[in-house]
């Protein structure tokens, strides 16, 4: 469409820098079009406080706020932990709520009769591709605009003062400017000094951590958890049944605690570059462990093992923007079947940064004590069986071996 031809665009809107400006500055180059302001609440907590308002102030007509917490943990964050589902240790914190905030941004342009869409992603990261994908798939016929790949600003400084000759107020400084993302799964910390991975981050300093504590600075006795899975579902903590996302809240606290859930990686992006990150993912961490932990005594070796190249696989996809295509629906499918035994209790250990086994019991455990007993397992296991499986096992070995020492002798 040509830029007279808009008239109404939703934003996709957080309130952070980025999308503060976008406001002044679409109205400004696209003939002062009407701006529909759209936040998706995944989790961000106080970050939304005063956005109405806000949004108002710099030009937006509405906002809606729309409450996607308990979608975004049913729909998209346990159908990755039941596929064991991570990028290069990342636990897809932005990726998986990406397509969750992006479904309802479509749903919004729908029903308002919009234009076009617009998001605040950089032209260098992976969001763009994240929400660009979903809205394809979900708005396929709705204009998309990315300022970023428009306009002439080339920096967050460069961001700031924008806002600042526009009476925009802002929550950071120059000096605070790391680039962060937060949801009920995880936070994410960019930019500053850990631009340069010769730097340790300030797990210390004041302010830097808001989920969780470092290591050293947990408690010098461990806490215990009890999980239970339904079918690869968490559905109690401590014997108490609980909602998704109250389950995922009442781990990012003991967790947090505890100074679990700390990552810090230089990850290969989508859009080809190295990119230096921090994450806070205390809740998401004990999950995935737990739930590693209960499939290694619930599924059979085979599937136990193809399983892990699907989780691969599945972690590709969802960092890289697939999430509605038929191949992420086909993984998931695979991976629902194999969590149809996954059931059960796990029983862990938080201890400065640590997770710690401290038990497990499945009413489909796979694990049988007389079988793998060094002791006496009543014949339920006969070991001369296992010199004709070696014989057979390594019979190509022996015949190369053979083969090899002939020609030696003959040369």
């Amino acid at each position: 469409m040509e830029k007279k031809d808009i008239k109404k665009v939703v934003l996709a809107y957080s309130g952070g820098l980025d999308t503060s400006i976008i406001i002044p500055w679409l109205k400004e180059n696209y003939n002062n079009c009407e701006v529909i302001a759209v936040s998706g609440d995944v989790g961000q907590g106080t970050e939304l406080d005063g956005l109405e308002e806000k949004a108002l102030k710099t030009g937006a007509s509405k906002l809606y706020v729309l409450d996607l917490k308990e979608e975004y943990v049913e729909n998209y964050i346990w159908p990755c932990l039941k596929a064991g589902a991570e990028y290069e240790q990342y636990l897809l914190g932005t990726s998986h709520a990406r397509p969750c905030i992006a479904k309802g941004l479509a749903e919004i342009a729908i029903k308002e009769g919009a234009d076009a869409i617009c998001h605040g992603c950089t032209g260098k990261g992976n969001d763009q591709v994240r929400f660009e994908l979903t809205l394809k798939a979900l708005a396929p016929e709705m204009e998309i605009i990315a300022p970023w790949r428009e306009w002439d600003i080339v920096s967050r400084e460069e961001e700031i003062e924008y806002a600042e000759a526009h009476n925009i107020p802002l929550k950071i400084n120059r000096e605070t400017n790391y680039s962060k993302d937060k949801n009920v799964w995880h936070l994410s910390h960019e930019g500053l000094d850990l631009e340069d991975p010769a730097n340790e981050p300030m797990y210390n300093k004041e302010g830097f951590l808001e989920m969780s504590v470092s290591p050293e600075n947990a408690p010098d006795v461990p806490t215990y958890v009890t999980i239970h899975f339904e079918q690869g579902v968490p559905t109690a903590i401590d014997g108490v049944e609980m909602k998704g996302l109250a389950i995922v809240e009442k781990l990012n606290e003991l967790g947090g605690a505890n100074g679990i859930g700390l990552l810090d990686i230089v990850e290969n992006r989508l859009v080809g570059m190295k990119s230096r990150g921090v994450y806070e993912t205390p809740g998401g961490a004990i999950l995935y462990k737990a739930h590693e932990l209960l499939e290694m005594i619930c599924l059979d070796r085979d599937t136990q093992h193809y399983k892990k190249l699907v989780a691969q696989k599945f972690g590709e996809v969802v960092y890289n923007g697939l999430w509605f295509t038929p191949l992420r629906e086909a993984l998931s499918a695979f991976v629902d079947e194999t969590q149809k035994t996954v059931t059960g209790d796990v029983k862990l250990k938080l201890y400065k940064g640590n997770i710690i086994n401290a038990g497990l019991t499945s009413p489909y455990t796979l694990y049988d004590e007389n079988v793998a007993s060094f002791g006496d397992d009543g014949g339920a296991y006969n070991q001369k069986d296992a010199a004709g499986f070696i014989n057979l096992f390594g019979l190509s070995i022996k015949v190369k071996a053979l083969l090899d020492k002939q020609r030696n002798e003959n040369n």
